[in-house]
């Protein structure tokens, strides 16, 4: 069996050496790296072939790739790296990779035109001064040979035991059983639809109930896909840390502790969790974790393949054993394991890991996307940006003197903008064009800054550079599936300030490439209604499959109380609380056992906890806290066992909204404040009014009535039970309006 890698993927494992080092070093973007030596190729004239193929064979491995260009007449063979800045604070180790790229291709147009020797030019381009920096070397054919089998053979026995890797696990995905008895009610059906769907290479919107086993239910058939369809990586995505963790647990059943199969799978987590300095900068100078980082790598890299179960404490495990950075440490393991567990931002970002490295590496890909409702608004913020005068006005008295002038000349479009505009909020048709020349001056002063001073650290003006970089690009994009807003709001001294967008409303021509460069993408959730509308919004091709999973369980295992009477809203949440802390204190009495509590807002929820607190002592109670962490969160979802007694308190929308798998009587019942029409607001209009221009008025009540329309859904997100009546409350007196009335089932409860 022959084992395919590409040039520079051998090079960057056989010949990265020395610190991870994160330092600011301006880079330019794709596209100008493209420019960068379209430009190059255009200088060298008639007979210079650019874009040369290249492949060659050592044992099973095949080595290819293309070289950037070759002079038959001078004899010469190019690699050219686009850059900015000073080349001469190039690290050491960029320079060696970039050597060992060359030398490859070297011995491989050697190897192809019979040639005995051949000069060897890495050319450096300047994309701000348009100047190329070359340096030559004249190797033999015989020494560029050399070099190839030494790199290939330091690849080689790692190749072998991929190889090995990839003949057991096919073996033991043949044999996957189901790791229960029997389907429940609508898990079949939908896991036979992922299964055809990844068959036949479509993507596949399936709608299905909370309590099915969704995630059991896609990642048993696509495992069994895995090696009839040649997949080379599977993907699971989530919104949410829940999310995750059910991906995780269902894994686990699949490939038990005591009886694993030989799947490689890896939890990745965000940067700002996985650090184990968030004191020191990402360099050899500061953390010890980067300093001779790619020289402890190998063994690291070896070790965590041999674990194969490779979740965040277990990364952590291995990556302080061999004392490299556990965050960079998965980014890399990323390219050697089989399922990646993580964020939707690690596919469907405009800079995502695994997008990027199914892109270069042509991966054959399934994606699962876990809660797939909440694509549409958290792709709608990855493709929008935000700047804030506010943060703007300190970083013009902090920054460097060299800045002031073009930072002050970004202020004086902004301060014009606020001034045409009388309105408090308004959204435009098109950004505006003197402010975006502004920014780009900025960002231009700002990279030589940087560069001239590498050691300097300013996050503040690091973070804005990053802002104002990603509202270009974002800017250069615009079209009608984004608007422009400017939201102002007045300071002390009577002027006003501004907070400016452009924000994404339709993420469907980001989304669509995503799409298309999987195999198949599963998008799953118990709220996928109406159809057009998610397909439409995310870019999905419109014959794309739709799947509606029969709900197994009846109205009559969820009793839904509406409360009126009682005033959720701000201006009266003081009088609600008394009522809220006795309406709870009756349903525990009359049946106690585990229940949620949800509130609108932190300072809603620990008011209502106080209160009942010192009322009902004896009940047991837990609260969800700002900025919890990970750990915090599972010992949250932890309380609530079977046989215990509580109630949790926490916020609509936040964490522990959806996803929360709590079958059985670890679960029996929730209350939720505030749960009705929302207040409609400036942003929210504008948003309506476009949704409407693009698609039709069909999807305004998207926007008005959210939360009534799915209200059952979410229940059902909530009580998970097949064994009791679940009971949820709901407060708010806005359900007493005729209008809402009409919209809730019959079999509601409505207390007086």
């Amino acid at each position: 069996m022959a084992y395919r890698i590409a040039v520079r993927a051998l090079c960057e494992f056989t010949a990265k050496r020395g610190d991870l080092d994160l330092r600011f070093t301006p880079a330019p973007t794709a596209q100008e790296g493209i420019a960068g030596h379209t430009q190059v190729a255009a200088r060298r004239g008639d007979g210079y072939l650019a874009e040369v193929a290249l492949s060659g064979e050592f044992g099973p491995l095949q080595v290819r790739g293309r070289a950037d260009g070759y002079n038959p007449a001078m004899n010469r063979l190019e690699e050219v790296k686009t850059y900015r800045g000073d080349l001469q604070r190039q690290p050491a180790n960029h320079r060696e990779l970039h050597w060992a790229q060359v030398k490859i291709y070297g011995w491989l147009l050697c190897q192809k035109e019979g040639l005995s020797d051949i000069e060897l030019a890495l050319v450096y381009f300047d994309i701000s001064s348009q100047q190329e920096t070359l340096f030559a070397e004249r190797h033999t054919a015989c020494s560029l040979r050399a070099f190839f089998e030494e790199h290939c053979q330091r690849f080689l026995a790692w190749a072998e035991q991929e190889l090995t890797h990839a003949g057991e696990r096919s073996a033991a995905l043949d044999a996957l059983v189901f790791p229960h008895p029997t389907f429940r009610h609508g898990q079949r059906q939908l896991a036979e639809a992922a299964y055809k769907a990844v068959s036949t290479g479509c993507c596949l919107l399936a709608q299905a109930p909370t309590g099915i086993g969704k995630t059991l239910g896609t990642l048993f058939p696509l495992l069994k896909a895995f090696e009839r369809q040649q997949l080379d990586k599977l993907f699971f995505l989530a919104a949410k840390t829940p999310g995750r963790q059910l991906a995780l647990d269902s894994l686990r059943k699949l490939s038990p502790a005591e009886s694993p199969i030989p799947l490689r799978v890896l939890e990745l987590v965000a940067r700002d969790k996985a650090c184990e300095h968030p004191d020191k900068a990402c360099h050899g100078e500061s953390c010890p974790l980067a300093m001779g980082f790619y020289d402890r790598l190998p063994a690291a890299r070896h070790a965590a393949v041999e674990q194969r179960w490779l979740d965040r404490q277990a990364l952590r495990e291995v990556a302080l054993a061999h004392q490299v950075c556990p965050y960079y440490l998965a980014q890399e393991l990323a390219r050697w394991s089989d399922v990646a567990v993580g964020d939707y931002n690690y596919y469907f970002d405009s800079s995502a890991l695994l997008h990027g490295l199914a892109s270069a590496n042509q991966w054959r890909v399934a994606v699962l996307v876990d809660e797939a409702h909440n694509l549409v608004e958290r792709a709608r913020k990855m493709y929008s940006v935000e700047l804030d005068q506010f943060g703007f006005k300190a970083l013009r008295k902090s920054a460097p003197a060299v800045l002031k002038k073009p930072l002050d000349r970004i202020e004086r479009c902004w301060n014009a903008l606020n001034k045409e505009q009388d309105e408090d909020y308004a959204a435009h048709d098109e950004p505006p064009l003197k402010l975006l020349g502004a920014l780009q001056n900025a960002v231009s002063a700002i990279t030589d800054y940087l560069t001239d001073n590498p050691a300097a650290v300013d996050s503040t003006l690091q973070e804005f550079y990053f802002q104002a970089l990603q509202f270009g690009r974002m800017a250069e994009q615009f079209d009608r599936h984004s608007l422009f807003d400017i939201a102002k709001r007045p300071t002390k001294t009577g002027r006003s300030l501004s907070r400016i967008c452009l924000r994404n409303l339709v993420p469907a021509p980001f989304l669509a490439p995503r799409f298309a460069t999987s195999r198949s993408t599963v998008l799953f959730s118990a709220t996928l209604n109406p159809r057009h509308y998610y397909s439409d919004l995310l870019g999905l091709a419109p014959n794309t499959p739709w799947l509606e999973v029969d709900s197994p369980f009846s109205a009559q295992q969820l009793q839904v109380h509406v409360a009126q009477g009682i005033s959720t809203r701000f201006q009266h949440r003081a009088r609600s609380l008394a009522a809220i802390v006795e309406l709870m204190a009756r349903q525990y009495a009359g049946r106690p056992g585990n229940y949620l509590a949800f509130f609108s807002s932190y300072d809603y929820l620990q008011q209502v906890a106080a209160l009942f607190g010192r009322e009902h002592p004896q009940v047991p109670t837990w609260l969800q806290a700002r900025q919890m962490d990970e750990t915090e969160r599972q010992t949250f979802i932890q309380r609530f066992e079977t046989g215990s007694q509580g109630i949790g308190f926490a916020v609509l929308g936040g964490a522990f909204g959806e996803g929360i798998d709590l079958p059985g009587e670890r679960l029996i019942g929730a209350f939720v404040a505030t749960l009705g029409l929302p207040q409609l607001n400036p942003v929210n209009e504008q948003i309506r009014q476009r949704m409407a221009m693009l698609f039709g008025a069909g999807y305004d009540y998207t926007y008005l009535y959210p939360g009534l329309q799915k209200v059952v859904q979410a229940a059902g997100r909530v009580i998970r039970t097949t064994e009791d009546q679940g009971v949820v409350h709901l407060m708010d007196d806005r359900f007493s309006r005729p209008e809402v009335r009409r919209l809730l089932p019959s079999w509601w409860q409505v207390e007086h």
